[in-house]
């Protein structure tokens, strides 16, 4: 291990530049990160982090959302009194119905998903690019695809769809052109 990264985790080697590639400014890191340290083991890799609203309640204040390989962590900073809570905290197997919305010309993506208590979370992403929104695309879809188990050689007898999660890729009408 060289010597820049002693004493540093995988969380945090992969947080810090998550955090810097979507543009979260470092005292909003900063005032999230014990938060995010109490939910996430040492050893997760970071996908994503980026700032996000829910579109069913706008005036709740902005939120964070971590992404990892195992986990989906979500903190909100409320709009007046400026204090951190934690929305979410799951872990991404006990997700169901998972979607999301790629609009290029938006320049957005809308992440969908039902947590273990039947609650269905919506988090509207706005990244400005289409450039960046297919890359937050690309990040949802080996995140979540990831964890779908893939078939052997020959038939298999599927589950129930209601045990099955399910993990949907939706394009805006706007991308299909």
């Amino acid at each position: 291990m060289t010597r820049r990264y002693m004493g540093m985790d995988v969380f945090s080697r992969t947080f810090l530049p998550a955090a810097a590639e979507a543009g979260v400014a470092i005292p909003i890191v900063s005032r999230h990160m014990p938060v995010f340290r109490r939910c996430v083991a040492p050893d997760d890799v970071t996908v994503l982090v980026t700032r996000c609203l829910r579109p069913d309640r706008a005036l709740q204040g902005e939120f964070l959302l971590l992404l990892t390989y195992r986990r989906l962590v979500v903190t909100q900073q409320t709009r007046v009194l400026h204090r951190l809570r934690l929305h979410l905290n799951t872990d991404l197997r006990d997700l169901g119905n998972v979607t999301w919305n790629a609009d290029p010309r938006a320049g957005s993506v809308e992440l969908a998903a039902t947590a273990v208590d039947g609650v269905r979370e919506r988090f509207h992403m706005k990244v400005g690019q289409p450039k960046q929104v297919w890359h937050l695309d690309a990040l949802l879809t080996h995140a979540f695809r990831r964890r779908l188990p893939t078939a052997p050689a020959g038939p298999m007898p599927q589950p129930p769809a209601a045990t099955t999660p399910q993990t949907t890729r939706r394009l805006s009408p706007a991308a299909a052109y």
